[in-house]
């Protein structure tokens, strides 16, 4: 399953990409704002949260098989797969949200 997110994720980095790099290509007007200063992009910033939540199930599973070993204490594993539970339903919600949004803006008339 983390191979097929991985797999996703990097999919979709050259769509995010893409997307980002086909803003507008005519000048901007200046709104007065402070530049470059912490600027980051709506894909930068999903590209950082689904690199996130990608690692944090990595490693849950991971605490998963040392307990399973015995390498890791019972408390461990549950700690490291309810933050991975919780990092993957925050990814649904996330999803669900941006299908939601793509879904109203095609029901928009032109």
């Amino acid at each position: 399953m983390i191979n097929e997110i991985s797999a996703l994720t990097s999919s979709t980095d050259g769509v995010l990409k893409a997307a980002s790099t086909t803003r507008y290509t005519a000048s901007t007007p200046d709104l007065g704002g402070t530049g470059a200063v912490g600027e980051s992009s709506f894909s930068d910033a999903m590209a950082k949260v689904s690199t996130d939540a990608i690692d944090k199930i990595k490693q849950g599973e991971a605490v998963s098989i040392a307990g399973v070993d015995g390498q890791a204490s019972v408390q461990q594993v549950v700690e490291a797969v309810m933050a991975a539970e919780s990092t993957l339903q925050t990814a649904i919600a996330i999803r669900d949200k941006v299908v939601s949004a793509y879904q109203e803006i095609s029901r928009m008339s032109i």
